[in-house]
């Protein structure tokens, strides 16, 4: 098993090295990376397999035991979240091709892709909070190349601002980090988690745990640390747009469920009202700006804030029902958001923009592409039998069973703003009628962006038959993310099974 877990972090490292090998050719490089992506979503169906029926897995570099030695961790969450990542890659390698222009492709956006994959598949798996800020870093290289990838002038503008708060992001994680090694003597988090029990000063923790949630809220840009994200999300490329909606936020609030969950726990009712707090202000100040929004990639830009500030709720609930449906909904929205953003790529593609007020028709001119996109957002906006109602419905009854009601009315009010901004997608762009003037393509032109279209919807078919598999198989589904809400409210099974050195 030792082995096992580390091929999600060596798969897309060795996948980089040969995709920079294979420069000169962009054939080469494509299949090597759809070969590594498909190897790693498969490596991560098998790690999740084990985990369901061994329990969780732990592979300890060099046979140094924790905590002296680096420590990579599967529970049933690290495991879920692995596959998903996997799904997200393979989806996203087979839109390149659509998605990017030759010059961009072959200005190493295979490489920078897998090395990518490399940090955010660390993040999930590593044990200790060192190399969680070690992956945090290659994330940050990685995303700041792929998002300036092409040099535009709202490339750079975004790039810069996405660069500079998330070096503040690590710059607040690393020196929690030197604060809380200072104080209990290790950087492990299982034995972290042991150490804080003991420790006396309630009050440094408390402090400690505020930084962590700053550098964390950050990263998945919780309020009021949101800005940069809808600000730069929309400038690259949409494959690069699909991945980074899909996974990079996502990491930022994976952090916040393992430390809330198995480090900071001692003072709950002080934590966990701030960030219930600032999960009520991240859902709203989201959903507020996607309404306000006329371009189908910022209304989306948007929607993940909003998104974020669901996953936070359920972690601010902190009971089993609410963690079960926030893990349920992160399953949810990485696939979903993923497929939205490759969708919005499709619809600029093939109009030259993505401007709501100069387009429409498109219901009449594409209908597939309009089905696939109507699912999508019918499932954003939760509506029943999509998965997104199922983990919304969950998240509302741990609400409700917590007699948090201002949230659950906060949660209510935004999906219905929520399911307006979708609306307005669907009622300019698909089915009001075309504009009397459109950006026109020769002749030529038309033909080559309407067969690379046809090409786009593999992808994004497959993402939707997933996103529509998971809302039909809610109670398997459910049951999974119960199991998982059971590991992350009784710590003390990682803490065993990292420290007793079971593997």
């Amino acid at each position: 098993m030792d082995t096992l877990l580390v091929l999600p972090v060596l798969i897309p490292l060795a996948t980089a090295a040969l995709t920079l090998i294979a420069a000169r050719s962009i054939r080469i490089q494509r299949a090597l990376s759809f070969a590594g992506m498909a190897s790693l979503l498969v490596t991560g169906v098998v790690i999740l397999l084990h985990v369901d029926e061994h329990g969780i897995a732990v592979a300890q570099a060099g046979n140094w035991q924790a905590p002296y030695g680096i420590t990579l961790v599967a529970d049933r969450l690290s495991a879920l979240l692995v596959t998903a990542a996997g799904v997200v890659g393979l989806a996203a390698t087979t839109y390149t091709a659509f998605s990017l222009d030759r010059k961009r492709e072959r200005a190493s956006f295979y490489p920078l892709l897998n090395v990518l994959l490399m940090g955010v598949q660390g993040s999930f798996l590593t044990g200790d909070l060192f190399n969680l800020y070690v992956c945090f870093e290659v994330m940050l290289m990685a995303s700041f190349v792929l998002l300036a990838l092409g040099g535009t002038r709202a490339q750079l503008e975004g790039g810069v601002k996405y660069l500079i708060l998330n070096l503040v992001s690590s710059a607040i994680f690393l020196t929690a980090g030197g604060l809380l090694y200072r104080a209990v003597g290790t950087l492990n988090m299982a034995d972290i988690a042991e150490q804080v029990r003991a420790y006396p000063d309630t009050g440094l923790m408390d402090t400690l745990a505020m930084l962590f949630l700053v550098a964390f809220g950050l990263k998945a840009a919780m309020f009021p640390f949101f800005f940069w994200l809808p600000a730069s999300y929309h400038t690259p490329p949409p494959v690069v747009s699909a991945v980074f909606a899909g996974l990079l936020s996502k990491v930022g609030v994976y952090a916040l469920l393992r430390t809330f969950t198995m480090l900071f726990t001692g003072h709950q009712e002080f934590t966990h009202s701030v960030l219930a707090v600032l999960a009520c202000a991240t859902m709203v100040t989201g959903v507020l700006g996607a309404v306000a929004q006329m371009e189908i990639r910022r209304i989306l830009s948007f929607q993940i804030v909003s998104s974020i500030g669901f996953l936070v709720l359920g972690l601010a609930l902190m009971s089993k029902v609410a963690l079960a449906g926030a893990v349920f909904y992160l399953l949810h929205n990485i696939v979903l958001k993923t497929n939205l953003f490759m969708l919005a790529g499709v619809i600029e593609k093939v109009k030259g923009h993505g401007d709501l007020r100069r387009l429409g028709g498109m219901w009449k001119e594409r209908p597939v592409l309009s089905v696939l996109f109507l699912v999508s957002a019918l499932s954003l906006a939760g509506i029943p039998p999509f998965s997104g109602f199922w983990s919304k419905l969950a998240l509302l009854r741990g609400g409700l069973e917590g007699e948090w009601y201002v949230a659950v009315g906060c949660a209510a009010f935004v999906g219905v703003l929520t399911l307006y901004s979708m609306t307005k997608i669907w009622a300019l762009a698909f089915w009001k009628a075309a504009p009397s003037t459109e950006f026109g393509f020769t002749g030529r032109e038309l033909a080559v962006r309407e067969k690379s279209a046809a090409r786009a919807l593999v992808p994004i078919g497959a993402l939707t038959l997933v996103t529509v598999a998971i809302g039909l198989l809610a109670g398997p589904v459910f049951d999974m993310a119960l199991a998982t809400a059971e590991q992350l409210l009784d710590p003390s099974q990682y803490v065993t099974a990292v420290l007793g050195g079971a593997s």
